[in-house]
């Protein structure tokens, strides 16, 4: 027996609102469109579910209700103008780093041929960002095998041109010092005893998330490879806590210049922009 499209949403959003769920409505169409293997958009051109996707939906729903978020269920996360595959062991993207990316989108533009890595670069969101609407050279560095995973088949997917490369950050690329013309990252930055959602701390992982004690000892080390890795008047962009930015710039005064702090969606000092200091 069939069921209606629209029934089942309207239930489903009721059943996650009644699980605390903080966007019930939006999450039931997401899977709703995953399930029907369409857009959300289109989701109600369709009257009803086939027995199997009825099921499939269900069973989704019920997931989406423990609060596994729903990137994981669906396999998918937007990122500008990409759907990127993610699930567990990886950091879903989020909207403010787009603006991280759009900022080494903008200045690549006038740099021809330039030679980019991505640090901590997890599902690659800014490293494939760069590399399809830019014509640079992209090198993405992720540590962790669980991340490296959806890494190495975003790249693959998208942008087989992506060099990935699996080290740890702080010994990455040591053949290739002073190479780089622009390093963007986005590094693990929350403090350890930072209070997150649960959809948050029971799910995506802490090595992703957590920067150490304050939260600023991991970028501080990105910014150091930084400088390492960038050529003389190369750009450093990292993305940080809203309460980081004054600790960054005073890492950054150090061998950069140009040190500027900017605002993400919601007007909060968000990432740093900084260029490497010229010999």
């Amino acid at each position: 027996m069939t069921a209606n499209v629209r029934d089942l949403i309207l239930a489903a959003t009721a059943e996650l609102t009644e699980a605390g769920v903080a966007s019930p409505r939006v999450d039931a169409e997401l899977i709703a469109a995953h399930v029907l293997d369409t857009e959300r958009g289109r989701i109600y051109s369709y009257e009803n579910f086939s027995d199997a996707q009825a099921r499939s939906f269900n069973s989704f729903i019920d997931t989406r209700c423990s609060h596994v978020p729903v990137q994981y269920i669906t396999g998918s996360a937007p990122f500008r103008y990409l759907e990127l595959e993610v699930g567990p062991g990886v950091l879903i993207p989020r909207p403010e780093t787009e603006l991280v990316a759009q900022h080494a989108i903008d200045l690549l533009k006038s740099m021809p041929e330039a030679s980019v890595a991505d640090l901590g670069s997890g599902s690659g969101a800014i490293a494939l960002a760069i590399a399809t609407e830019t014509s640079a050279s992209v090198t993405a560095v992720e540590m962790e095998s669980s991340a490296f995973v959806w890494l190495k088949r975003n790249c693959s997917a998208i942008a087989p041109q992506v060099e990935c490369i699996q080290a740890d950050v702080v010994n990455a690329l040591m053949e290739r010092n002073s190479s780089f013309d622009l390093i963007v990252s986005n590094p693990p930055y929350i403090g350890a005893s930072a209070d997150l959602p649960f959809e948050v701390s029971a799910f995506e992982p802490d090595s992703a998330l957590f920067g150490g004690e304050q939260g600023i000892e991991v970028p501080t080390k990105f910014a150091q490879v930084a400088l390492r890795l960038l050529k003389p008047a190369g750009i450093f962009i990292c993305e940080h806590g809203e309460n980081q930015g004054e600790a960054l710039r005073a890492i950054l005064s150090i061998g950069f210049t140009e040190i500027v702090t900017h605002t993400d969606f919601n007007d909060r000092p968000r990432w740093t922009s900084a260029v490497k200091v010229s010999a």
